[in-house]
């Protein structure tokens, strides 16, 4: 796994995730998309991670899980310091995250343009 590239995907997901659930502590609408905002901004982290690594399958897929996981479970934890969310969220949210973070990775690994490649040829 690619250590700065995993921290930068996770910096990436978790100021999105934090945007949103400040948003949304005065935005209703916004509150009530929590759900899928939150595991879309973790699939977008997965994929970001896989896309910027351009590694193998497995680091693709472990990278989505660590920053589409980690990055939720911070976006919860403002949103629960809020309380705007339940603290159970912290492990059911954190937990669905972290496997839209996984698929977000196997897209991205799908995407990434193959070592010494081009975009255009794969």
């Amino acid at each position: 796994m690619n250590k700065q590239r995993l921290t930068m995907a996770t910096l990436i997901g978790t100021i999105l995730q934090i945007a949103m659930v400040v948003a949304g502590h005065w935005v209703p609408a916004i509150q009530g998309a929590f759900m899928f905002g939150g595991l879309g901004l973790s699939l977008i982290a997965g994929a970001i991670y896989a896309v910027r690594a351009n590694g193998g399958w497995g680091g693709a897929a472990a990278g989505g899980i660590v920053a589409g996981g980690v990055s939720a479970l911070a976006g919860i934890a403002v949103s629960w310091l809020l309380g705007d969310v339940p603290a159970s969220l912290l492990v059911l949210g954190t937990v669905g995250s972290a496997v839209t973070g996984l698929l977000g990775g196997v897209a991205g690994r799908l995407l990434a343009p193959k070592p010494g490649g081009s975009a255009a040829t794969n």
